[in-house]
């Protein structure tokens, strides 16, 4: 199998895992979403040791943590990721994965503002034309919905910082993911003993239900493994366009799974987002294209 299949194939899993989530989040109930979220955090720690062990990169990983300036730069990733963590899986529980999906959709238009604003990059014309229809989408949407679509925001920007901490530290998907969920456990740990001595935690109550908290760390670490790896073998450009895929089946699943309410104005709000996110996605491809070509010309 070629190096592109195989890397298509790591991305296309991992896109279609992460838009199975809505699916797997309710299993876990009567768990609240901060149980939920401390169990994700605790195994997906245990998950990623147990593989960074196999691979022998333990010791270098802790290493990078413990680097100068680099813990406050994990600790405010974990912090980001915690709080988008929480608002997706509450967001999922309480009927409101639509709302959820439409900040995933968000995020890329959210990336490109961020990047004007915090690494000075140029805008271009056809991004400014995308952003501006998104805008006409989120007030289409606010109006719907009467009120401003605010887990939609927690999940976009919460997700665009954390992307934005994760540039400064430029560390592989697992190691990364180790540091976060170490940190990050130091609380959610002491959470899920709290709540284990009180007779509040869900944890041991069931063979399944006791299975599924501990495999809310390998669903979340398995996908992100497989991200990493279509990262190293297809083109940027082409990550770009998949990571449609999640949200995309996110919305499918609420509207005609869960069978959330979709008004008229909705579904209005929700095709000028799909405008400005399929003009993005043109750009991505030609500036990709560009950058393409320009390499393999002679000098």
């Amino acid at each position: 199998m070629s190096k592109t299949r195989l890397g298509f194939i790591y991305g296309l899993s991992s896109y279609t895992l992460w838009g199975l989530f809505p699916l797997y989040w309710p299993l876990l109930k009567p768990a609240t979403p901060l149980e939920m979220v401390s169990h994700r955090s605790v195994w997906s720690f245990v998950f990623c040791v147990i593989a960074l062990s196999i691979g022998n990169q333990l010791k270098s990983t802790f290493a990078l943590m413990l680097a100068p300036g680099n813990f406050w730069k994990f600790t405010l990733a974990a912090v980001f990721m915690s709080g988008n963590s929480l608002s997706y899986i509450w967001a999922v529980n309480n009927e409101q994965v639509v709302e959820a999906s439409l900040g995933h959709y968000m995020q890329p238009i959210l990336l490109v503002l961020m990047g004007i604003l915090a690494f000075k990059e140029e805008m271009r014309k056809i991004q400014w034309i995308a952003f501006i229809v998104a805008i006409v989408g989120v007030i289409i949407l606010t109006l719907d919905y009467g009120r401003p679509p605010w887990i939609s925001f927690s999940l976009a920007i919460s997700w665009s910082c954390y992307s934005f901490v994760k540039k400064k530290i430029n560390l592989g998907a697992l190691q990364g993911l180790a540091i976060e969920t170490l940190i990050s456990s130091v609380f959610y740990g002491s959470y899920l003993i709290w709540i284990g001595q009180r007779g509040d935690g869900q944890f041991g109550h069931g063979v399944s239900s006791t299975a599924l908290l501990i495999g809310a760390g390998v669903v979340t670490a398995i996908p992100l493994l497989l991200f990493n790896g279509a990262t190293t073998r297809i083109p940027f450009t082409m990550m770009g366009l998949m990571q449609y895929l999640t949200p995309t089946m996110a919305f499918m699943i609420a509207v005609f799974v869960r069978h959330e309410p979709m008004p008229t104005a909705r579904w209005v709000g929700f095709v000028f987002i799909w405008i400005a996110l399929i003009t993005l996605g043109y750009d991505l491809i030609k500036s990709g294209s560009t950058r393409d070509n320009r390499l393999v010309q002679p000098d």
